[in-house]
């Protein structure tokens, strides 16, 4: 059963995303829920996550392709945000400090740091007994 409550994180997203939003397109609702939407993305593998943890670390092999497939998303689309930095404009808070390059930039580094852990179980896993696997996490890996 799903025990970890998501509204929090939800709400906290989209509060976020309204005092971060980069200026794109002088649209700044729509910059905005696209920003909401990159936060929401980074919290909403911390359910399944949690599940896989109250599960004793055990986890079937299309979870485990699907988290990891969301973990190579969020590094290609850091990859190509990293490149894309200078391009990215906002309304200063601070003159010279572009808060939103930073928050899009913090948002997927987050993302992979949730996943971290569970990307090294999964690649261990993965060439230890191929696609077919039960991911197996140890005690020390749990949250």
């Amino acid at each position: 059963e799903d025990s970890l409550p998501a509204l929090p994180f939800v709400l906290g997203s989209l509060i976020l995303a309204a005092l971060l939003h980069a200026d794109m397109n002088s649209r700044p609702l729509f910059d905005a829920l696209w920003m909401a939407g990159l936060f929401v993305s980074v919290v909403a593998v911390l359910p399944q996550l949690w599940l896989i943890t109250r599960s004793h670390g055990r986890c079937q092999a299309l979870t485990s392709h699907y988290i990891a497939a969301m973990a190579v998303s969020r590094l290609l689309s850091g990859t190509f945000m990293w490149h894309a930095r200078h391009d990215i404009t906002c309304d200063f808070w601070v003159e010279g400090y572009n808060h939103a390059v930073w928050a899009i930039l913090g948002a997927h580094a987050l993302h992979l740091v949730f996943l971290a852990d569970f990307a090294y179980y999964y690649v261990k896993a993965l060439l230890q007994d191929g696609l077919n696997c039960t991911l197996q996490l140890t005690g020390d890996a749990l949250v």
